[in-house]
């Protein structure tokens, strides 16, 4: 299974901002420029991630974003699921005949679960704690 880039992506700008001092606003241009991503790409991961709550969208001039809860609150299976379509395979009646048949649909199902909880079992906090490289890569104060 690989994450679409979206997710990705939103899981990087949440390292990023989790990796800031507690409370401290960024932007999204800061964002894209750490990781060479477009910025229409980046406002619509930030806007996902802000309906969701884990990002905190403030307007205006001294505005900017930062994480909407604390980050050890933050389970990374919860932002999987808020921002990956997790339907592996297609089962519709006029796409695949044997669908009232399969059993593939269950197993990947499983799948999935077992993949949602191994991620639960990590939090934003576990990225970013402890972590001097992670802080010299993104250039963090």
């Amino acid at each position: 299974m690989q994450l679409t880039s979206f997710t990705d992506y939103g899981l990087r700008a949440l390292i990023y901002m989790a990796s800031l001092p507690e409370g401290k606003m960024t932007n999204i241009t800061e964002v894209t420029q750490v990781y060479g991503v477009s910025r229409n790409h980046m406002v619509k991961i930030i806007n996902q991630l802000s309906r969701a709550g884990f990002v905190m969208a403030v307007r205006g001039k001294n505005g900017g974003i930062r994480l909407g809860k604390p980050a050890q609150t933050i389970r990374i299976g919860d932002v999987v699921r808020a921002l990956e379509p997790l339907s592996l395979v297609n089962c519709n009646h006029d796409f695949c005949h044997i669908t009232p048949a399969c059993r593939l649909k269950g197993v990947l199902q499983q799948g999935v679960q077992r993949f949602l909880f191994e991620l639960d079992q990590h939090t934003l906090a576990d990225m970013v704690k402890e972590n001097p490289p992670l802080y010299k890569l993104l250039l963090v104060e």
